[in-house]
């Protein structure tokens, strides 16, 4: 090739750079229009529901728990719909998140990879399946199931959740207790003496735990727990497979650095894999809250859709109602011509969701730009 032809002419660099300002152009006007249509909806939905926070005011929207808004007068105090939310959100995270991160290391860390092919594809089938066919399951089949044999599965379910967790926890605190002696002989004793006392404690707890749910009387299998359970399923694909995803980026040096160093798989995983992973782990956690807090179908169906605090307000026997339960259910039956005040106080719920999940999309940037400074030693 002849060295002159490699030499470009202004009009060829000047063409050159139209050809990327072009392509810059193209991608931010895309990235833009994505953006303009977040901003115009969040916009659309405080337009509207301004004239009840003008009309109404803050205090009895978010402190008073009298939703009538079909009575004359009408009362709008949606905390009890807030609850209601933030109890069902919060019991599908403690199922989703645990179990989630757990099948996460697991699919990255422990299974072989022909075996990991086939098992995250199934546990991503779980999110193809439509929402009311999980609310029609929670309605049919999990709802008799709780208001019939409730006391006896929650019994079980205490069984095989705590044993394991209190076994771990028993021997890892005899261990550390007994790591502070210096003689091997008093060392060994001392450990075998306070894992038999821990063991015993922990039989004495479960057996606390089992009498106390045995008894349970469940008045109605449309409650909390109930649509915490679906959720949580619900939200397992998203915690699983973003997790997944964070844990392989970690990448395999790491992984041998360590274990060059003497460390065993365990130490590995939980020293170095699930520290250097954890901002997406993290991540993964948010999109497992926001995917059970703006379900609408399922706790529609599965909690029962009582506007009440329950009592005490932990209780996740009891039915309860959510905002987008509310907002779907109560959207048809408000009068959107005159733009009355019930109308409007649904856009406020709407804006109310959205602001949460601006909020937390803003913390999981935050949390993940110093978890990327920290691990880059900056």
């Amino acid at each position: 090739m002849n060295p002159r032809d490699m030499v470009l002419t202004s009009r060829q660099r000047w063409r050159l750079r139209m050809l990327a300002g072009v392509g810059r152009g193209t991608l931010l006007l895309l990235t833009s229009v994505a953006a303009a249509a977040v901003l115009l909806i969040i916009g659309y939905i405080a337009r509207d529901a301004l004239p009840f926070f003008r009309q109404c005011g803050f205090r009895e929207f978010f402190t008073s728990a009298n939703w009538y808004p079909s009575r004359e007068p009408a009362e709008f105090g949606a905390l009890a719909i807030f609850v209601g939310s933030a109890l069902v959100t919060i019991g599908a995270t403690i199922l989703a998140v645990p179990l989630g991160v757990a099948a996460a290391v697991c699919l990255s860390d422990v299974l072989p990879f022909g075996l990991r092919q086939i098992v995250k594809p199934v546990v991503e089938i779980l999110a193809a399946i439509p929402s009311v066919a999980y609310g029609f399951f929670a309605l049919v089949v999990l709802a008799p199931l709780l208001q019939s044999h409730g006391g006896p599965l929650l019994a079980a379910a205490w069984w095989a959740v705590a044993t394991p967790v209190l076994l771990l926890a028993s021997c890892a605190v005899a261990g550390i207790a007994s790591g502070r002696i210096v003689s091997p002989t008093r060392q060994r004793a001392w450990q075998a003496a306070l894992t038999i006392l821990l063991l015993a404690g922990s039989v004495a707890l479960l057996l606390a735990g089992h009498h106390t749910f045995i008894q349970l009387q469940v008045s109605s299998g449309v409650n909390a727990l109930n649509a915490s359970l679906i959720l949580g399923i619900m939200a397992l694909p998203t915690v699983v497979s973003v997790s997944e995803d964070a844990l392989q980026a970690v990448g395999r040096d790491l992984r041998e650095g360590s274990y060059a160093l003497g460390a065993t798989r365990a130490e590995t995983l939980v020293r170095v894999v699930l520290p250097a992973a954890s901002s997406g782990i993290f991540a993964a956690v948010l999109l497992g809250i926001m995917r059970a807090l703006g379900e609408t179908m399922v706790v529609w169906m599965a909690s029962g859709n009582a506007a009440q605090i329950p009592s005490p307000w932990y209780n996740l026997l009891e039915p309860v109602r959510t905002l987008t339960a509310t907002i779907a259910g109560d959207m048809g039956e408000a009068d959107q011509v005159s733009s009355s005040m019930r109308y409007s106080v649904l856009f406020a719920m709407g804006l109310c969701l959205l602001l949460f999940s601006f909020a937390c999309n803003l913390v999981s940037e935050r949390i993940v730009s110093r978890e990327r400074k920290r691990l880059q030693g900056e």
